[in-house]
């Protein structure tokens, strides 16, 4: 039997860190040590050390969409026609590269993956379908829904310490 990864231990002072990088990824070491209360030296070794350990996967500038003219956001699930190596990999593949595709996942049930895409109105996602999803080789069926308003969107959960 293969061992189970250990989960790297993380204390309540790298939950403060945590949480308030979460919040703002620009803030400075000197401020986020004041706000979980330690000097800039350990502060700055403890981000360092989560990041070294993956948990801190990056840190990234949010795009407002419909600034960029990008409005609209559309969920679409899609089913393929197999589920050979090959066929998903050409899947991911050509997902990757579009760039109005901003999150695919493989999902369990009746569906094979759930996309979101950014788009240009009604007008620009029948332009997305028709020259970009429709062309994927594979796709057997897809089922769409405009998202009319987004409650939560959040890019980090920390669990609440035992």
């Amino acid at each position: 039997m293969r061992p189970a990864n250990p989960q790297p231990q993380i204390d309540q002072i790298d939950r403060r860190i945590l949480k308030a990088l979460a919040e703002d990824g620009r803030i400075s070491n000197t401020q986020l040590a004041q706000k979980v209360g330690l000097s800039p030296s350990p502060c700055w070794q403890r981000v360092r050390r989560l990041e070294q350990q993956g948990i801190i996967a990056g840190y990234r500038a949010i795009l407002d969409h419909e600034q960029l003219g990008f409005p609209e956001i559309v969920m679409i699930e899609v089913v393929l026609d197999h589920h050979d190596d090959s066929t998903l990999d050409v899947f991911e593949r050509t997902m990757e590269r579009m760039p109005e595709v901003l999150e695919v996942h493989l999902t369990s049930g009746e569906y094979d993956y759930l996309i979101k895409v950014a788009v240009q109105g009604t007008r620009g996602y029948e332009q997305f379908l028709r020259k970009k999803l429709y062309r994927v080789p594979g796709i057997r069926h897809s089922r769409s829904s405009f998202v009319l308003r987004s409650l939560k969107n959040v890019q980090a959960y920390l669990p609440a310490s035992d």
